[in-house]
């Protein structure tokens, strides 16, 4: 989650390391933390002078002084602080949410800051864009990019990673992907025009209202006005928000979402060191437009992540929302992006969210009030997988074909699992999701979405008010969860 505010100062920061030598002393007189940083930056101006004076070749004082910025912000060990050349595509992927679109295969990754030999510093899907290439492709959260196009991964760049993955609209690209310990295979994907996705939204059977927020865009809120009056419209009974595998978004949009369904009190609050960035964003009922109530169901799963984890935290805090799925990512950090010299920029973690009662989620996620997690394949599964992705039988099942049935693709699924035994489940959406690959792919598939179908249970059989009335907040869990661990660390001591 970011906000930008740009720095009309810029120059400040080059005229402290230019000047800290003279000012630092009269400055930072007032504690020692405060002269060890007049210290730090006189040593630092030494350096930098020393350097631009002595070294063998002549030196760009610009790649000094962006080469200290880098170091500076890699040195916090923060994921999410950068420095930002303006060469760099690093800069576009942080627009990406604002201004539109551009050639690429629609992943939203991480990568650590440290590549060891013991943990390898591979890149991480944190979740696909809805029918994007990456999407199509069936790459899923939590999958490693070991190498693109043979480069391997571990030891470039983010930006590197960025420059290879995005490229014009129609080349091809291949990333070698490890899913699980055992499983890795390549896949290549041809890039396309990524849009930057909002809302998706339809009726199911039963009178449910299927609301699927991609990410959290400037048009999110009207985007979820306008299924909710569609929703409303078609005489809705229950409602579902699926918020898996959304990576998050702006912090004024999600505040705008969740003003829909709250109609007072804290939806976020941020705190930071500074009062300037220690916020509230509260809720009005002027602007609460989920009425008549009906019984609600989020759905989230570890690829939920920043924006998305304060909406499924607020509902859950109000008791509004039941919570089906897995934990979440656990982003609980708000950057800035602030511009520097020459359009470059670096972002810096400014903050951190809390939910309506008080839980900070970062690292932690937010654990669901119903715990649904699609099966894990065993290692002959994982095995025989692997083997059947090399292959072109996925491609050569469904070729030729107009249409593919629910029974057709069982059929397929029973064929192909003759030769790799994996579970017909997994085939099938292996199947349906080749035959989509160039197709506009339906909305949900509840013979494989277990979650989902979960959902639409507990919406059609169960009374969620009364679930509701038994759900904690995230932070009486968060309280749950630490007295637990500390009851099991004490039990291991005594023995």
């Amino acid at each position: 989650m970011t906000s930008k505010r740009p720095w009309i100062g810029a120059g400040i920061l080059a005229l402290v390391l230019l000047f800290s030598g003279l000012a630092a002393p009269a400055l930072f007189a007032e504690s020692d933390e405060a002269k060890a940083s007049a210290r730090y930056l006189q040593l630092f101006e030494y350096i930098y002078g020393f350097i631009e004076k002595n070294y063998v070749d002549q030196v760009d004082p610009s790649t000094l002084y962006k080469g200290a910025l880098k170091g500076m912000l890699e040195s916090l060990d923060d994921p999410y602080s950068m420095y930002i050349d303006n060469d760099s595509l690093i800069g576009t992927d942080l627009k990406d949410t604002t201004t539109g679109s551009f050639g690429g295969v629609g992943l939203s990754i991480t990568k650590p800051t440290e590549s060891t030999p013991e943990k390898p510093a591979f890149v991480e899907v944190a979740s696909p864009i809805e029918d994007t290439p990456g999407w199509k492709s069936g790459i899923q959260p939590g999958d490693l990019i070991l190498a693109i196009d043979g480069q391997g991964t571990a030891d470039i760049t983010m930006s590197e990673v960025l420059s290879r993955l995005r490229g014009p609209v129609g080349t091809d690209v291949t990333v070698q992907i490890r899913r699980g310990k055992n499983l890795e295979f390549p896949v290549t994907l041809t890039r396309a025009l990524i849009e930057v996705p909002t809302v998706k939204f339809t009726m199911m059977d039963g009178g449910i209202g299927y609301l699927r927020i991609i990410e959290f865009t400037p048009l999110t809120p009207s985007r979820v006005q306008d299924a909710l009056d569609s929703f409303k419209k078609a005489k809705y009974k229950g409602l579902i928000i699926d918020v898996r595998n959304n990576p998050g978004g702006l912090l004024p949009s999600v505040g705008d979402v969740a003003d829909k369904f709250i109609d007072s009190g804290v939806i976020v609050s941020t705190r930071s060191r500074n009062a300037r960035d220690t916020s509230e964003i509260t809720a009005s009922p002027s602007k609460t437009t989920f009425k008549p109530r009906v019984p609600t169901v989020v759905l989230l799963n570890k690829g939920s992540a920043s924006a998305a984890e304060i909406l499924s935290g607020a509902l859950k805090d109000y008791h509004l929302a039941y919570l089906v799925g897995e934990t979440s990512y656990g982003k609980g950090s708000v950057q800035q992006v602030i511009d520097l010299f020459d359009n470059d920029q670096m972002k810096l973690t400014m903050a951190r969210y809390y939910t309506p009662s008080g839980a900070n989620i970062d690292k932690k996620g937010i654990a669901p009030d119903r715990e649904v997690l699609f099966p894990v394949l065993s290692e002959a599964e994982e095995k025989a997988l692997a083997d059947l992705l090399t292959t072109t039988a996925l491609a050569d099942a469904v070729a030729g074909r107009e249409s593919l049935s629910s029974a057709a693709a069982d059929v397929l699924a029973a064929q192909l699992a003759k030769k790799w035994p994996v579970s017909v489940r997994v085939l099938k959406k292996l199947v349906t999701q080749e035959f989509y690959r160039t197709r506009i792919s339906p909305m949900y598939d509840l013979d494989y979405d277990i979650q989902l179908k979960a959902a639409v249970d507990i919406l059609a059989t169960e009374d969620v008010d009364k679930l509701l009335t038994a759900t904690k907040t995230v932070l009486e869990l968060q309280e749950e969860t630490a007295v637990a661990d500390a009851a099991a660390v004490s039990a291991v001591s005594s023995r």
